[in-house]
């Protein structure tokens, strides 16, 4: 059974008489959100699929913490930006200058990135649910509660609690009425007027009246579980830094039943995903990272999805956009002809098909590896790609895929595998074909008598290549077929390998390949 089936099983049986699931998950947009980010989103995506394909309804929600503060400036900008540290993200200008804010910025980017893999959430912008003031109730019971928030603090730290800290602990930030950041600090509340008094290192001191305040947030651990009452969450994972014995699921797991009365959500914790050949953490700070919008240029976003969904959460993996990007791609176009023609046997792999197909009367795409194989020959032209590998041209929306094939195989050619940029031959290599031995030099010519004959069933052709390899010992003859390959690449293209023979023929064009093959 599918991971995400058995989650959605086990919400099921835990809540059988829950009338609608609310699935969350959530991010800070602190800068591009990356691949590994996508983890969390695109696993409560998938739990969401199971429970509706269960009959369930279900509500996805998305949080947008942009009432977090700014704490870094990312790599990519202007040192500048270290003026606005301790600024909300909605209060930070945008890096571009499109967009309201900082935060603005990023959400929209990781939504419309979103919009191309058919996940669309219901969005929350906790700044606006804060500022709304739909959190202040829950504020003020924190406030009253802040002593055994403290206890409960002190269970999963390794320090020694003591009366003096626990009188002087506030769980909340308050981002100052004058400059704007959360250089505060809190020195009393009083519960029967509800007011708190704070002061700022920008020399601010002011009294706020809590049920009335939009500039006051919980702390992480507090704030966490007090949205999953609010929500009503039922599921959420979280990545490996929240999840270990001291960390901030098993703490807000504890507030959620002992300050605010909720049961805490099924929780997954889900591992971090890597890029290839580097054991660095990906970050959004840093640059180090994909995006899913990197990968939109060159997978299409079904392959991605299928990438997460064959692992189990907790297993750990890297996205490579080097020969990897072949290999994920043969993989996903074998199981879905596999799955398409009812002969996958294993159930995890149509599950992990089923819940990444976005459209099932949706036409198949081409094969990449052959797009990508051919497309440098014929100077990217879709339309002539499609006409080489004889597929239906009056098929609706089968020149949209091959369009979007050729795109995808371009980006990844230029950018990560500048290798595959093959270029033909100007005039024939004489000295690589003297240098052969007389029994190779023999096949080729043979080729080129084929070839000269013409073709029109490909199976046929290829049977009559592969004859001129014919060995009484089966080990030599597939030997011999496999060089003679090898040497017509390379008399044509300089490189060993390449689109498959007839292909290749049909997109240079008989008399051009004759030309270079005969000497």
């Amino acid at each position: 059974m599918h991971w995400a089936q058995k989650i959605a099983n086990d919400l099921i049986s835990s809540h059988p008489e829950r009338q609608t699931f609310v699935c969350a998950s959530g991010i800070s947009p602190s800068g591009s959100v990356h691949i590994g980010n996508f983890r969390e989103i695109v696993t409560t995506y998938f739990v969401t699929q199971a429970l509706q394909r269960a009959g369930k309804e279900v509500r996805f929600i998305f949080s947008w913490d942009d009432f977090d503060r700014f704490r870094k400036v990312p790599a990519q900008l202007d040192a500048s930006y270290e003026q606005y540290i301790g600024l909300p993200y909605t209060r930070v200008p945008c890096p571009c200058g499109d967009h309201t804010s900082y935060a603005e910025h990023y959400e929209q980017e990781f939504e419309q990135a979103l919009s191309a893999f058919g996940i669309l959430p219901e969005f929350i912008y906790q700044s606006r649910e804060y500022q709304s003031g739909r959190y202040n109730k829950a504020i003020l019971h924190a406030l009253r509660s802040r002593g055994e928030i403290y206890d409960i603090l002190m269970m999963f730290k390794t320090g020694k609690a003591t009366e003096e800290a626990r009188a002087a602990f506030y769980p909340v930030q308050i981002y100052c009425e004058r400059c704007g950041k959360d250089s505060t600090s809190v020195h009393a509340f009083d519960e029967e007027s509800e007011n708190i008094i704070y002061s700022c290192k920008c020399g601010c001191y002011n009294t706020l009246h809590v049920p009335q305040a939009s500039n006051i947030k919980l702390h992480w651990k507090i704030d966490w579980p007090m949205r999953w009452g609010m929500e009503q969450v039922v599921f959420e994972p979280g990545g490996r830094d929240h999840s270990s014995e001291t960390g901030s699921y098993n703490v807000a797991k504890v507030m959620a039943e002992k300050i605010f009365g909720n049961q805490p959500p099924y929780y997954v914790p889900y591992e971090f995903i890597s890029i290839k050949g580097s054991h660095a953490k990906m970050s959004s700070s840093s640059g180090h990272n994909y995006t899913p919008e990197d990968l939109l240029k060159v997978y299409g976003p079904e392959p991605i999805l299928f990438m997460f969904a064959k692992y189990q959460p907790d297993a750990a993996f890297s996205i490579g956009l080097d020969e990897d990007v072949l290999r994920n791609y043969t993989e996903f176009e074998r199981l879905r002809k596999a799955y398409a023609a009812g002969l996958l046997e294993s159930e995890d792999m149509r599950a992990a098909l089923e819940l990444v197909r976005r459209n099932p009367e949706e036409l198949e795409a081409p094969g990449f590896s052959q797009a990508a194989a051919l497309l440098p020959l014929i100077n990217w032209d879709s339309g002539l790609l499609q006409k080489l590998l004889d597929q239906d041209s009056g098929a609706a929306g089968q020149a949209e895929l091959f369009r979007q094939t050729a795109e995808r195989a371009e980006h990844w050619i230029r950018h990560y595998a500048p290798h595959k940029l093959v270029t033909v031959n100007i005039s024939p290599d004489r000295v690589r074909f003297q240098s052969l031995q007389a029994a190779e030099q023999e096949r080729v010519m043979a080729f080129c008598s084929l070839l000269r004959t013409g073709f029109s069933d490909e199976t046929e052709f290829m049977q009559q290549v592969y004859a001129i390899c014919h060995d009484a010992d089966k080990k030599t003859m597939r030997s011999n077929q496999k060089a003679l390959f090898s040497i017509l690449y390379q008399l044509i293209l300089q490189q060993p390998e390449g689109p498959r023979v007839p292909v290749l023929v049909q997109a240079l064009g008989k008399e051009r390949v004759l030309a270079l093959l005969e000497f």
